[in-house]
């Protein structure tokens, strides 16, 4: 299964990096900002999450929340928020659930190279106040950073 634009955001509950649940129920009412990204501590995750965090002001005043997600446990997560100063929840996929209900959970990483099953796609999805998906990016390489520009022009067109 995965998600498009016009499509209900599937809800989830999670761990952030501090061990608390985390529904996207939670920030009904609000614009959000979700992002997949494979894991924590890797160069490309750490360049796309510091963007967003040094940014985050910008997407604040288009009365947005920012999440970012992966598959990483909420222990590695924490390590990594602490280490890069992050200022938005990181949230552990780790069962994989969320990831496989937006439809951007990889077959086998890096072409299956490495081993590792199972880790969330780059991607970027805007949902609106009532919960619709109104942008969706998803990458095949991670290696491609979101778009940041599109992401913010997609929450500047929401009422």
């Amino acid at each position: 299964m995965s998600v498009n634009v016009g499509d209900k955001a599937p809800d989830f509950t999670l761990f952030n990096q501090d061990a608390e649940k985390v529904s996207l129920d939670d920030y009904k009412g609000k614009r959000i900002v979700l992002l997949f990204f494979p894991f924590a501590n890797t160069g490309v995750c750490t360049k796309e999450m510091c963007t967003f965090r040094d940014e985050l002001k910008a997407y604040e005043d288009l009365d947005a929340q920012v999440l970012g997600i992966s598959v990483d446990s909420h222990f590695a997560l924490k390590m990594w928020q602490e280490k890069n100063k992050t200022n938005f929840p990181l949230l552990s996929d780790f069962n994989k659930e969320v990831a496989k209900s937006y439809g951007v959970l990889y077959d086998g990483f890096a072409g299956g190279k490495y081993g590792y099953l199972g880790v969330a796609k780059r991607s970027a999805f805007v949902v609106d106040k009532d919960g619709t998906i109104k942008y969706a990016e998803s990458h095949e390489n991670a290696g491609e950073e979101p778009s940041y520009e599109n992401i913010k022009s997609a929450l500047e067109k929401l009422d």
